[in-house]
């Protein structure tokens, strides 16, 4: 469960070092967008030397996309045993994800990792990813999530970004879904840039649970804490998902498979799964966060 990805620019030490400190579930060292060219190798460096260090989070790298000719040496760079796993920009087909994991395979058995170790997050962002997003969650098995990115995607369309969502609705109601239908975890939702508007972040973090994703990548720290908390289970769904499960055990046990809560609600057996996952959800939070 990944509900918060909290960026930081790979170039920049102290920002990454205060990151690796922080609630987020995962921090993300940038190499991309973040990074001016001339600072790229000196990002690698400063990622490798930080992932070395003590943290509260996973650690994953994401890397220049394939069409600029810098993922090789990203790769090459960074993939090492103190790295959680690699973010794939622009990802627009699986042979991207192909050429990817090959590479990460052969830089796993050259430092004597578990071939398959590292995690990859594709990072869907265009509209020839989004047609293809299916077969690239498909693609290879060390791909658990998709990712959006939202900026590029309007870009890519032309539209503009604006705060209700409305013009990425498709897009991200499709990820969700060929998530679901490839067998994959929910995927995680785009970033929301303006950082000096805390409840219009509510707003978009609110519609990503409502649509089904798992977590978000965030900008900002001050992002880190309301967006772990909105895709955790309240106190209420976790005691009314317990009540659902112990209600339905009981009358299962009797030879029925459906019935009423008493607040008048029909359970059943897709009823009772989603209960279920709420409670998993909750045990693995707890386990992570404590008590």
């Amino acid at each position: 469960m990944l509900r918060t990805l909290l960026f930081a620019p790979g170039n920049v030490e102290r920002r990454v070092d205060k990151a690796l400190t922080l609630a987020a579930d995962a921090v993300v060292l940038d190499l991309e967008d973040a990074v001016p060219i001339a600072e790229k190798s000196r990002a690698r460096s400063l990622a490798v030397k930080a992932l070395q260090k003590p943290r509260t989070s996973l650690g994953y790298v994401r890397v220049n996309a394939l069409s600029t000719g810098m993922t090789i040496d990203d790769l090459t760079a960074v993939v090492s045993p103190g790295l959680d796993g690699i973010m794939l920009t622009k990802v627009e087909e699986p042979a991207d994800l192909l050429k990817a994991d090959w590479f990460m395979g052969y830089l796993e058995a050259k430092l004597s990792m578990d071939r398959g170790s590292l995690d990859l997050i594709p990072l869907i962002e265009n509209a020839r990813g989004l047609e293809h997003a299916f077969e690239i969650a498909g693609a290879v098995p060390r791909v658990k999530r998709l990712c959006f990115g939202a900026i590029d995607y309007s870009a890519d369309l032309g539209v503009k970004l604006t705060d209700d969502g409305a013009e990425i609705f498709y897009a991200r109601s499709r990820l969700v879904n060929a998530s679901r239908a490839a067998g994959l975890e929910p995927p995680i939702d785009t970033v929301y840039p303006d950082i000096r508007n805390p409840e219009g972040f509510k707003r978009d973090v609110q519609r990503g649970v409502s649509l089904g994703f798992q977590g978000k990548l965030v900008l900002h720290p001050d992002q880190v804490g309301p967006a772990n908390e909105m895709f955790s289970p309240s106190r209420e769904d976790i005691e009314y998902a317990q009540r659902i499960v112990e209600a339905f055990e009981k009358a299962e046990a009797r030879g029925h498979a459906a019935i009423t809560l008493d607040d008048g609600k029909f359970i059943d057996y897709p009823v009772v799964h989603g209960a279920r996952r709420v409670l998993r959800l909750a045990e693995e939070i707890a386990r992570r966060d404590g008590p």
